[in-house]
């Protein structure tokens, strides 16, 4: 299963910056026993080969070669590849450009590099079908794509509408090999003409077709701005401490009586 990152926006919401937006250090990172800074998009590597994916195709820009430095051809186990996007056009053209390396024979995940989400493993909940999206509970949906259900059936794209009808919105999506080439006929068809994902997909969905909305996600951060960035950090940070806290808590478990002692001290 390919995974495919479009990763050749501007970033104009934060910056200035010398160096691509996807790689903003968020976090760090141990390996070998040193630790180091963790480029944002690296989150969403991750996540995607936990969901499946064995091969990463990110759409660039033409100036946006410290990606290509930065992951090289491969991550963690998984084949990468690039596709150049010439000019900023659009979700779509990000999109259905990779086609010309991912092929229309094997499903695909497409999320946003500039994002952080929880929990890790949720593109595992998304159903082998022609589209579905993973959905996240957000206090401001107005900024995001706002998904309607009906059950678990999409009915509609809010596309960053000011009164959106659903706070749950979509983070990342599955399409399968005949979901995409269907998606890429259809945005071909109407011209090309659609920037937004969502758009396409409520023409999809008005045309027969269908999509489902998975409520698996816990938290969502658009690190693409300041606030962003401080909400994710804060984010991580949480997660963090919640982690250790488990861990603490599965130590503590196997105390003997001696050992608790030690840790927590003699009452008095």
């Amino acid at each position: 299963m390919w995974g495919i990152i479009p990763a050749a926006g501007r970033g104009s919401r934060i910056q200035p910056l010398a160096f691509s937006k996807e790689l903003l250090p968020v976090g760090s990172r141990t390996e070998d026993g040193v630790e180091r800074p963790c480029a944002v998009s690296e989150y969403l590597v991750e996540r995607m080969i936990l969901g499946g994916a064995d091969k990463i195709c990110f759409v660039i820009s033409p100036g946006k070669s410290d990606i290509l430095g930065y992951f090289g051809d491969s991550y963690a186990g998984a084949q990468i590849a690039y596709v150049v996007q010439p000019n900023a056009e659009g979700l779509c053209d990000a999109i259905f450009r990779a086609s010309c390396v991912v092929g229309t024979t094997e499903p695909v995940i497409v999320g946003l590099p500039d994002t952080i989400w929880f929990p890790e493993n949720a593109l595992d909940s998304l159903p082998d079908c022609p589209l579905s999206f993973l959905l996240f509970p957000v206090e401001h949906p107005e900024f995001f794509d706002a998904v309607v259900l009906e059950g678990d059936q999409v009915r509609e794209i809010q596309v960053k509408h000011r009164s959106p009808a659903s706070n749950w919105v979509w983070g990342a999506f599955r399409m399968s090999a005949s979901g995409f080439r269907d998606l890429k006929a259809l945005w071909e068809t109407r011209g090309r003409s659609d920037e937004y994902f969502g758009t396409l997909v409520n023409s999809y969905l008005a045309g027969g077709g269908a999509a489902l909305g998975i409520k698996a996600g816990e938290s969502y951060v658009d690190v693409g701005t300041l606030h962003g960035y401080r909400t994710a950090m804060t984010l991580l940070l949480s997660r963090q401490e919640l982690g250790a806290s488990r861990l603490m808590s599965k130590r503590q478990a196997k105390l003997t009586p001696l050992e608790a002692v030690a840790l927590h001290g003699a009452d008095t």
